[in-house]
């Protein structure tokens, strides 16, 4: 009996700790709402349901351990489908897909976020006024993403450049 007890216990210990192994990834109100009482850096994933290389990035960099500890202790992750049909009101303003009916009708949070340049993917890094820091397109492998989250936690907070940052770097990742 006790060993069944001690198994169960064991189990329940490994799923748990297996779930807490993902990015808790928010939608852009919930950040918004977060960042009002614990203020933290802003990361915006913008994706499409049709973007191959999102989807990669999915299965690969954001399952990573080392990216999903610092992403979760670090950030609020926001992951934002570009062609998303919701109204959200944010700063005053209110942002809508103009036709979304439509085949790749960018919604306008999305464009405003990436400056109209619109390639998927493409991160967003905002401060924790909402002030984008800088966008990053394309797919990245997790060494590469590591340097980049990691730069604005440790390296521009401390008013280095990013080449400066990188003198001294040493990665997690493999």
């Amino acid at each position: 009996m006790k060993s069944i007890v001690f198994s169960l216990v064991f189990m329940s210990i490994g799923i748990s700790g297996f779930a807490q192994n993902k990015i808790n990834w928010m939608s852009w109100e919930e950040a918004v709402e977060a960042n009002k009482t614990e203020p933290k850096l802003i990361f915006v994933d913008t994706y499409t349901n049709w973007c191959g290389w999102c989807k990669k990035m999915d299965q690969t960099t954001f399952k990573q351990p080392f990216i999903v500890d610092y992403m979760n202790a670090r950030y609020y992750a926001v992951k934002m489908n570009a062609e998303m049909k919701d109204t959200i009101d944010f700063n005053g303003y209110t942002f809508v897909n103009p036709s979304p009916g439509g085949k790749r009708s960018t919604h306008q949070l999305a464009a405003s976020l990436l400056d109209n340049k619109l390639s998927y993917p493409s991160f967003v890094f905002l401060n924790q006024n909402f002030e984008r820091l800088q966008i990053v397109p394309g797919f990245q492998n997790a060494k590469n993403f590591e340097t980049i989250i990691r730069y604005f936690v440790e390296g521009a907070s401390a008013g280095l450049t990013q080449e400066e940052f990188m003198k001294d770097y040493k990665p997690y990742v493999k």
